[in-house]
């Protein structure tokens, strides 16, 4: 069962991330101008020059809220101001702290839709998280054939049609979620491996074709963030617990 709409709490002000745990943090994007403006202080020269590049003041609000906010909860892991950490990506764009803050062995993932944003955070384990806001008219089997694999559409066939749209956004978010984890984004073929999808069912890696291995080694879990939308996180590894926390507006 995805954490509950309720189950969102108020964090410390500083935290410890833990092996064993896992936490998923939400912030709303929508913020004052004037917010908007401090926020961007605390953002290195190359998030402003992105910042810059977007077209409407929405998506670059969105961008300047949620990178801000990152810096904000990866500062109360390691303990230092959010405007003098530095970030690296991956090969495939995936964030990660340069060697000067990460001897702690942090990870974590964003992703935001519509104006929510969700953070997930662990230690020594690899995350991956997405959010999708639920588009009932994109939700469709002729989309699902041009990104999900055949099993994943023959148990998106086999839905009832009011279960279509929830099982649709459940694959999208886990697939996301996983190919984030992993660090190789869509440059990993969508079709090559299988996620559970039924609405009720528990969120899972079902099997993968490049690397069969690979599946016993994820966890997913799915995460109720808001009425509306959709959302899985991907963690390396088992036996671990999910904190949801709320960021502070």
């Amino acid at each position: 069962m995805p954490f509950q709409l309720d189950s969102w709490r108020n964090p410390p002000e500083r935290l410890a991330a833990k092996s064993e745990e896992v936490h998923v943090w939400r912030a709303g994007l929508d913020r004052p101008r004037s917010i908007v403006e401090s926020l961007l202080e605390i953002l290195d020269s190359d998030e402003r020059r992105q910042a810059e590049r977007f077209h409407f003041e929405k998506d670059r609000t969105h961008f300047v809220v949620a990178h801000a906010v990152l810096r904000k909860i990866i500062s109360r892991y390691v303990g230092v101001p959010p405007e003098a950490l530095s970030f690296r990506s991956g090969p495939q764009g995936k964030p990660a702290l340069t060697e000067d803050w990460n001897g702690n062995g942090l990870r974590f993932n964003m992703s935001h839709s519509h104006g929510l944003a969700l953070y997930g955070v662990t230690r020594g384990r690899e995350v991956g998280i997405d959010l999708e806001y639920i588009r009932r008219d994109f939700a469709s089997l002729e989309i699902a054939r041009s990104f999900f694999s055949q099993r994943e559409i023959a148990m998106l066939s086999a839905l009832p049609w009011n279960e279509l749209a929830e099982g649709f956004f459940n694959c999208w978010t886990r697939k996301e979620a996983y190919i984030k984890a992993i660090g190789e984004g869509l440059s990993h073929p969508l079709n090559q491996f299988d996620v559970s999808l039924a609405p009720g069912e528990p969120a899972a890696l079902l099997s993968t074709v490049e690397n069969p291995p690979a599946a016993s080694r994820w966890t997913l879990k799915d995460v109720a963030p808001c009425e509306g939308y959709a959302a899985a996180v991907a963690v390396e590894g088992h036996g671990w617990s999910l904190n949801c926390w709320q960021f502070p507006d």
